[in-house]
């Protein structure tokens, strides 16, 4: 039977268990993560927040993380500025980056999610609006969600994974995880 982690990775903290290579160590899942024999199924950034899946099954670490297989995943951005419905249909499309196409997200707007705060928070701007958006992407590049983004003129402020394929966040505090049934 396989074993599943989720865990709500806080902003900061790396997708892996050790950073021996850095000359100044960074917060790793050892920290949070005691839990012998899984890794990460995919990768979360650094400075992105949310849900990474762990598991001891190569063959599902495989499945959530290989493009090919399509997994969906959603994610609460924040964005400078103040996209128009309009704006965001680039991205229903699908929009070319430097690696080449994108597949059609979904998006839409929602309003500011109820989440944990941030540290460092999100610096703030007076003259600069921001709004949330809900994306939900089928393939997994490397920084994709914030280049597609940027791609727009919407930068990313934050960016949190809440689905990978059917598991979520839901009752997941950041820094914490448990174990899928």
């Amino acid at each position: 039977m396989s074993r599943v982690i989720l865990f709500n990775k806080p902003y900061g903290v790396l997708s892996q268990f050790t950073d021996a290579k850095s000359p100044s160590p960074r917060p790793t899942l050892s920290g949070f993560v005691d839990v012998p024999n899984v890794y990460p199924a995919g990768r979360l950034d650094r400075d992105s927040e949310g849900l990474l899946v762990l598991t001891d099954d190569g063959k599902l670490q495989a499945r959530i993380a290989d493009p090919k297989h399509k997994l969906s995943k959603t994610y609460l951005v924040q964005v400078e500025g103040d996209p128009a419905d309009s704006d965001l249909q680039a991205l229903r499309d699908g929009v070319t980056l430097k690696d080449g196409p994108t597949r059609p997200a979904k998006v839409r707007l929602i309003d500011p999610p109820v989440l944990w705060d941030r540290d460092p928070p999100v610096r703030f701007r007076k003259s600069v609006p921001d709004r949330w958006l809900e994306i939900t992407i089928s393939e997994g590049r490397n920084r994709q969600v914030r280049r597609m983004t940027a791609h727009i003129g919407f930068p990313t402020l934050r960016l949190v994974r809440w689905r990978v394929g059917n598991w979520t966040l839901d009752g997941i505090p950041s820094g914490t995880w448990l174990e899928a049934e």
